[in-house]
């Protein structure tokens, strides 16, 4: 794991920090000077840094986002695993620059903590999620352009000044199996993303909720339909095809979104029919009012104790408590666009996730402004977090193999479409 191990996480066993990120793509340039390059393409809402760093010349490019989701911290150990391997491989560099996107989301990150002994109780104490206007990558999917957030510009800007044929952006999800979406499909990379994933004993997630109703070329590969195509969920706002991965279609490119679970659970790659998949669906869909209605309650009472302008952290506690009727009414309204096990599976975990996430970042709201209901969110998240964990037979995933995934599926989604595409 080279630089990560200099920073104090041997074997890649921890999270590197921002600042830590940056540190070490500084020492990559000193190294290797004629290679490397770090530079600053914007700052965020706060006034932090958005930093880049480059490796080779090339006009041809990869560009690789860090950080777009502040609780989805695996992508910045990878991009500096994948910047060291690209300057050992130099097969990797013949004809094409690689750049990185340190973290897109440095604010988001600051609020966000992952601390170990990790478990799930630990990952939602410290959770934090920005409401869908203030994420870097979906914020042009529910605000008009004059009021997209620097951190959304600085993104579009290097797009358009890179041009990349590939763009991939390194997301996780905290308890299910490792999948890819693409906004355009790239043949030939299911084989290789499987195979990574069975020697690392990752399960693929079959049946991703968010990929759902979506044509897939292999095994956890997902193509996202045209802009237009009817949507499984009609009640979210935010529609991946208005999002900053559609940017690189400008230039004859596309995007890939590497997803990989922290823990994992051998249930999602389930490919077996649901034996009553509207039936589990409806039941999921109450499960969900309710365990956001008990959040809700708590919301209500404590909100004349808050002081005014709302923080992030309350404001993205509402976000999520306000998608909860839409998607119930999505998920027991027609039939179901995916009828396997899998799927069920997919939805009982995002209808747990979306309330437990409402709960942790309102518990740390109300401890910050010293207002009555956190220790009851915190029994709440407490019990919600052990039953997830139960229910899918959650087994953390060592954080080396986490970014090892990630890093084989990248340089195999560029070497596919690279070739594809005929660049």
């Amino acid at each position: 794991m080279g630089l990560l191990s200099e920073l104090g996480f041997p074997g890649g066993t921890g999270y590197p920090t921002v600042a830590e990120l940056e540190s070490a793509a500084r020492t990559l340039t000193v190294r290797r000077p004629g290679l490397c390059a770090l530079r600053r393409i914007g700052v965020s809402r706060a006034g932090r840094p958005l930093r880049l760093l480059s490796v080779g010349h090339a006009r041809r490019a990869v560009l690789v986002v860090a950080g777009a989701h502040a609780n989805e911290p695996t992508g910045g150990s990878t991009v500096l695993a994948l910047a060291e391997r690209v300057l050992r491989q130099r097969e990797l560099r013949a004809g094409v620059s690689w750049h990185f996107v340190l973290c897109a989301d440095p604010d988001g990150a600051s609020l966000h903590t992952t601390p170990a002994p990790r478990t799930l109780l630990d990952y939602h104490l410290g959770f934090f999620r920005p409401a869908g206007p203030e994420q870097p990558e979906w914020s042009p999917s529910v605000l008009p352009p004059d009021r997209l957030p620097p951190e959304t510009h600085a993104l579009l800007g290097v797009l358009d000044e890179l041009r990349p044929y590939l763009q991939v952006t390194l997301h996780g999800t905290d308890l299910g199996g490792s999948w890819v979406q693409l906004t355009k499909n790239v043949p030939g990379l299911a084989e290789p993303f499987a195979k990574s994933a069975a020697e690392l004993g990752i399960p693929v997630e079959r049946g991703a909720s968010d990929a759902a109703g979506w044509p897939a070329s292999g095994p956890g590969v997902f193509v996202m339909p045209p802009p237009g195509a009817h949507v499984a969920y009609p009640s979210m706002p935010d529609d991946a095809r208005h999002s900053t991965w559609y940017r690189a279609h400008r230039y004859g490119g596309l995007t890939a979104v590497v997803e990989v679970p922290m823990w994992a659970s051998d249930l999602v790659d389930d490919t077996a029919p649901h034996p009553a998949p509207a039936a589990a669906l409806r039941y999921l869909a109450r499960r969900l009012v309710v365990d956001a209605g008990r959040v809700e309650r708590v919301l209500a009472e404590a909100l004349p104790r808050l002081p005014g302008p709302e923080g992030p952290l309350l404001r993205a506690a509402r976000w999520a408590l306000a998608l909860v009727p839409g998607l119930a009414r999505d998920w027991t309204d027609g039939p179901p666009p995916d009828l396997s096990a899998a799927y069920v599976g997919s939805v009982d975990a995002f209808g747990r996730r979306l309330p437990l996430r409402a709960a942790a970042m309102l518990r740390r709201a109300l401890v910050e402004a010293d207002a009555p209901g956190a220790a009851l969110l915190e029994e709440l998240v407490a019990q919600w977090c052990e039953s997830f964990g139960e229910r899918f037979r959650a087994r953390w995933v060592p954080v080396a193999d986490q970014v090892e995934h990630q890093v084989r599926t990248v340089v195999a989604a560029a070497d596919c479409a690279r070739v594809d595409g005929g660049f």
